[in-house]
């Protein structure tokens, strides 16, 4: 058949369908990279350890949790986006020019300690890899970090889309080595899907776990980065190119974060399928990587230490360019590019150098960044909701009240997660 019947009821000739279909995916693929940058950061070490502790303990009960934190996740990316691309500026350096000098100061110290806290946790996470892959002390291990990311970070002078794309290759390496274990794992299908329709908890402890996986799910570094990174891509001031680029990013969101939400609810189901269904409870990431061997093979947890170490070369770079967009962002600092780099990496390189439990370090980091979050979304919300900052892609009244919502939400949750922290109960 060559010809289709199109909405006019004109005869739409079929190559010319396809040759429309290949334009618009070539348009598509010039602004696919912000949000697969930031997804990263929902994939990072530290859920890691969320998401197997949940699986071993609860089954699938909590894929749900996973569900309903993505959907938060995207709505917030997606706001942080628009920030950027209605202004021309990131939510640093709109805070900066819009409230006063000492709000900034009390903002910049928050997201600069927030981006250390963060990085802290990326790094561990990139070291611990490299410990159970090939054995390296973690000392060392820390320092091939610390050393491999900064090569990542420094691509960024041949252009962001380098970037973009080592960060896409490492998050490809994430899914197919969780493709190789949900193979092996050969999970409960049917209870699967039920349990990520249908909200559960099944004892207390499944609320401190749930909260743990959810509350802590949003990172306030990410949501300062993703305004950062559209800006090469606001390559017109005109509204037409404004909203194209929107209606663009919030496609790169809903494919990045949703590929972010299928690797964080496989590390739930392996977990399930693999540790719950043979009575293990496992608490740490060195536990399940033992684990995982003789129960399926060495393969299982190779492409476990694999996943692991991806996860956390990429969330340690990014990490570090969120540094960098904080850094210079809510005062008038200028520090050289690499300097800024070395500011964010330090404290992380001296903790695994100084051989601080790294369990200990990780939670001290997850205290830091819930304290930070409300820095980073409250301003956001303000900034979005003013028409005149944002123009014609200011906040609709139904998007800032679902904005607030999610903004209590998680607040309340990193409040609870704090609250059984320092009564020793996490």
């Amino acid at each position: 058949m060559e010809y289709e019947a199109g909405k006019t009821g004109w005869k739409v000739p079929l190559w010319a369908r396809v040759r429309d279909l290949k334009s618009n995916a070539r348009v598509l693929l010039r602004f696919l990279g912000p949000a697969f940058v930031v997804s990263v950061a929902y994939i990072d070490p530290g859920n890691f350890a969320t998401n197997i502790s949940g699986g071993s303990y609860f089954n699938y009960s909590l894929i749900w949790v996973i569900l309903w934190s993505n959907l938060m996740a995207i709505f917030l990316q997606t706001v942080s986006a628009k920030l950027g691309i209605a202004t021309g500026y990131n939510l640093p350096q709109m805070c900066a020019r819009t409230f006063s000098r000492k709000v900034n100061w009390f903002l910049w110290t928050v997201a600069v300690i927030a981006a250390m806290a963060t990085t802290l946790a990326e790094f561990l996470g990139g070291a611990l890899g490299l410990y159970l892959l090939f054995g390296i002390p973690l000392v060392y291990a820390g320092i091939i970090t610390g050393v491999i990311t900064f090569l990542i970070t420094y691509m960024e002078k041949y252009g962001q889309r380098v970037v973009e794309v080592v960060i896409t290759l490492l998050v490809a390496v994430i899914c197919a080595a969780y493709g190789v274990e949900m193979f092996l794992a050969k999970p409960d299908w049917q209870k699967v899907a039920i349990h990520t329709i249908v909200p559960s908890l099944p004892d207390g402890y499944a609320v401190l776990i749930a909260v743990g996986m959810l509350g802590a799910t949003v990172m306030p570094h990410v949501i300062y980065l993703h305004s950062q990174l559209v800006q090469c891509r606001n390559t017109s001031e005109s509204v037409k190119h404004k909203l194209n680029h929107f209606h663009m990013e919030k496609m790169d969101v809903a494919i990045a974060m949703n590929i972010a939400f299928m690797v964080n609810a496989a590390m739930v189901v392996v977990s399930a399928a693999v540790f719950y269904s043979r009575g293990m409870r496992v608490d740490s990431i060195e536990q399940a990587h033992q684990s995982l061997a003789p129960l399926l093979g060495h393969l299982s947890s190779a492409a476990f230490g694999i996943a692991l170490l991806a996860s956390g070369l990429s969330s340690s770079a990014v990490g570090t360019l969120a540094g960098e967009t904080v850094i210079d962002g809510f005062v008038d600092i200028k520090i050289p590019l690499n300097i800024r780099r070395i500011v964010i990496m330090a404290p992380a390189m001296i903790i695994i150098a100084a051989g601080i439990n790294p369990m200990k370090a990780l939670i001290l980091s997850q205290v830091t960044l819930s304290f930070a979050l409300p820095a980073a979304i409250i301003p956001l919300m303000l900034l979005t909701s003013r028409k005149g900052i944002m123009g014609v892609l200011v906040n609709k009244p139904l998007e800032n009240i679902v904005g607030w919502l999610i903004t209590a939400v998680i607040i309340t949750l990193n409040g609870i997660l704090l609250f059984f922290t320092f009564t020793g109960n996490l």
